[in-house]
């Protein structure tokens, strides 16, 4: 039983830290000062770039530039999609919709890919400068998109009228609706969606640094190119496997200002970027395996621990021990609770200090596991939100999962020293145009790009 007290101790740290910030979620805040719709309407759009890249999503991204070009309501922008060499099919999709469309723009590396989202991101950035410079154009914001995503249509004009005040805005991300018992793509429904009623909210209000979420995020012009004059012209970082994070730290070391814009769920159709995330068990451990190795591991050995966001990226990394540790605590509680309805008196062997412990930890999951259902409910509906718990253990798993193997990889490679490999996601796509109120999405039918 001894190995009850550092487990015990750890998730008690953790749930401390957590428990502070739903609290202060709860707590009255002053309203977000979201714009009329007069408002966005009157303010003068600045020309937007919106940037896409892609490797081997000739199956899908017919369908997402066709869809976003006739759905979004703001006219002052251009698409530039980013294509490798020898991607041949999806380098042809591009070259369709852009025969059709003008404001589609190629962007060919300059290299045989895969590389790095980072580096077909700066790609894009280079064929974006010799675009304006061919037409004596100017793009005043980056906004950065997937092959996967639904565009809001009012994304663009929001961004807009942010970019007057803040060099990055974050609209939210939302996973598009399915059913309750896909656990996996559940997962992320969950998470989602407390992360972006609690903790980025909270974040934002305590004066952390935002990390972009890699789309639905528009830059500011200006500050792109500061940063790229600190990384020789390239702004994305090219050998970070999670490049908008990483963006989003470094604008916000170099003092630019960035929001988040809430979700507001008093709207049936909230304005967020909506899109399918991994719904099979091995590719939400490969895009998890990424986001660990880019987040927590490459944040801490490029980044150590500065002292003014320290608290930020010790709620970031602190899933490299907990992650590991959140399996066999629940094996542990499903034991005592076996035990316990066998009439077995198990806090009458441990140290009171223990059971004080684990007793509290208990509690504190209970509040957690509470402020998820609701966020699940309030963004997806009760009926979805009641599997939420059994998520929470399925995605204890994953997760661990994901960690064991970046942990592994990580530092495999620096014994190699050899750079970490880019993994990419199966992604999906709508065939039929999806609703964007909560359970209104099931069963909607799919285009899948090639798994990889």
């Amino acid at each position: 039983m001894l190995c009850l007290v550092p487990i015990a101790f750890w998730i008690l740290i953790s749930g401390i830290d957590d428990l502070f910030i739903t609290l202060v979620a709860l707590l009255p805040r002053r309203r977000f000062p979201f714009p009329s719709p007069e408002r966005l309407r009157a303010t003068p759009e600045r020309r937007i770039a919106i940037f896409v890249p892609l490797w081997r999503e000739h199956a899908v991204i017919s369908r997402m530039l066709a869809r976003n070009l006739e759905a979004i309501r703001y006219r002052n922008y251009d698409i530039f999609v980013g294509v490798y060499p020898n991607d041949v099919p999806t380098l042809h999709a591009v070259q369709e919709q852009a025969r059709r469309h003008p404001r589609i723009h190629i962007a060919v590396c300059p290299h045989e890919g895969p590389t790095s989202k980072g580096d077909c991101l700066n790609a894009i950035y280079r064929r974006m400068r010799e675009t304006e410079a061919r037409h004596r154009t100017r793009f005043r914001i980056v906004v950065t998109h997937d092959a996967e995503d639904l565009v809001h249509p009012d994304s663009l004009a929001l961004i807009n009228c942010f970019s007057r005040r803040y060099a990055m805005v974050q609209i939210p991300v939302l996973p598009l609706p399915t059913a309750p018992g896909e656990l996996t793509h559940g997962l992320y429904c969950d998470e989602f969606a407390e992360y972006q009623c609690k903790d980025i909210p909270v974040r934002q209000a305590l004066g952390g640094f935002l990390p972009s979420n890699g789309v639905g995020t528009g830059f500011d012009r200006g500050a792109l190119e500061h940063l790229a004059d600190t990384r020789h012209g390239r702004p994305f970082d090219p050998a970070c496997l999670t490049e908008d994070y990483e963006t989003g730290y470094r604008l916000h070391a170099l003092g630019y200002p960035q929001v988040f814009v809430p979700l507001r769920l008093d709207e049936s159709a909230p304005v967020a970027t909506r899109e399918f995330f991994p719904r099979r068990l091995r590719a939400s451990i490969s895009q998890r395996t990424r986001w660990v190795t880019g987040i927590a591991l490459q944040g801490w050995q490029h980044h150590g621990w500065p002292l003014g966001q320290v608290f930020w990226f010790w709620r970031d990394r602190k899933g490299l021990a907990g992650n590991l540790i959140s399996p066999f605590a629940n094996l542990l509680f499903f034991y005592g609770g076996v035990r316990w309805a066998a009439g077995v008196n198990l806090a009458a062997r441990l140290d009171p200090g223990v059971v004080a412990i684990c007793t509290l930890t208990c509690g504190i999951a209970a509040v957690q596991t509470a402020f998820r259902i609701y966020a699940a409910a309030t963004v997806y509906g009760w009926r979805f939100a009641a599997l939420a718990p059994v998520r929470v253990l399925w995605g204890n798993l994953v997760n661990s999962a994901a960690t064991a193997i970046a942990l592994w990889e990580f530092f495999d490679s620096r014994r190699r020293g050899q750079r970490l490999a880019w993994r990419k996601t199966d992604h999906m796509y709508p065939l039929a145009e999806p609703a964007y109120a909560a359970g209104t999405a099931y069963g909607t039918p799919l285009a899948r790009s090639r798994p990889r």
